[in-house]
């Protein structure tokens, strides 16, 4: 029974519709002789008969009528499947699913996905915006196909595809009054209070390893989930606030000052993040050429 396999029952099918061998093998295009043999093979391998021969017609015996209700019903679930997975390459109909770093979720990432559906209009988005480290995790458990994320140094277990760089910006208002115009630096960001997103792992590590070396350390009154809570708290003068490059569109820029961080120069790597040897499928892959190829500085 394991050896029976689709070409013996498209066979078998055709010869019960047309109840002719002869108008079966025209139909399948193949001789006559090699479409009788196919039927005794598959009876063989069953263990009954599967039609009533005589010399004018054939009819199927009740086991055959049996078998053809099954054998109709898999060769749809079959050409289904094959149907679907072609769309799927072809990029006509199925759902891909992914996370993204809310900060690129809510500035950069709806021009990619409006570009991105006016190529696919059949695929539909599945979004889960998280943060570093759970979108880590959602990637791990296999809950996305990919994510946008941070590249985060030592994690082996994960392939991360450099997108673009975003420089570290510290945000305030003008009563914060910065020595220099163009940066301001590290150790001078001490000497005020600092405001930081909570679930923003990957900037924390990284404010972390730059400032140990230097023997530095950063007043950290306020930490906050979202990235616009930061800039409420920063125009109520509250404090310095810490957000990357890309963030800073959404910011009411006539209130608060924006200069990157500088001595040393501070910026975050966004990156593909998927696991490592797992495949990416074809409308992930065509969703990250369209961001490999756009400026990200419209």
């Amino acid at each position: 029974m394991s050896q029976i396999n689709f070409k013996l029952l498209y066979v078998f099918v055709a010869v019960a519709e047309t109840r002719s061998f002869r108008l079966a093998a025209e139909q399948l295009n193949r001789s006559q002789s090699v479409v009788s043999m196919q039927i005794k093979q598959l009876e063989g391998q069953i263990g009954v008969a599967l039609f009533h021969r005589t010399t004018r017609r054939i009819d199927l015996t009740s086991e055959g009528a049996k078998l053809l209700s099954y054998a109709r019903r898999a060769l749809a679930e079959w050409n289904t499947g094959l149907i679907e997975i072609r769309d799927a390459v072809d990029m006509q109909h199925g759902t891909l699913s992914f996370a993204c770093i809310p900060t690129v979720a809510a500035t950069i990432l709806p021009k990619i996905l409006r570009e991105f559906q006016k190529s696919y209009p059949g695929i539909s988005i599945s979004l889960r915006e998280l943060a570093a480290e759970d979108l880590l995790d959602s990637i791990r458990q296999k809950e996305v196909d990919f994510g946008i994320g941070v590249t985060v140094p030592g994690r082996s277990d994960f392939r991360f595809d450099h997108l673009f760089d975003d420089p570290i910006y510290a945000v305030a208002t003008p009563n914060f009054r910065f020595r220099k115009r163009s940066s301001v630096d590290l150790e001078e960001l001490g000497n005020y209070p600092i405001l930081l997103n909570s679930k923003s792992t990957a900037l924390r590590t990284l404010l972390e390893q730059t400032l140990a070396p230097a023997g530095l350390q950063l007043d950290i009154k306020f930490e906050v989930a979202h990235t616009h809570t930061i800039a409420a708290l920063a125009e109520a003068g509250m404090g310095v606030g810490i957000l990357p490059k890309i963030a800073l569109p959404q910011l009411p820029r006539k209130i608060l000052n924006a200069l990157p961080i500088g001595l040393p120069a501070l910026s975050r790597s966004v990156s593909v993040v998927s696991l490592k040897g797992q495949s990416m499928p074809p409308a992930a892959r065509a969703l990250i050429e369209i961001f490999q190829a756009r400026d990200l500085e419209d």
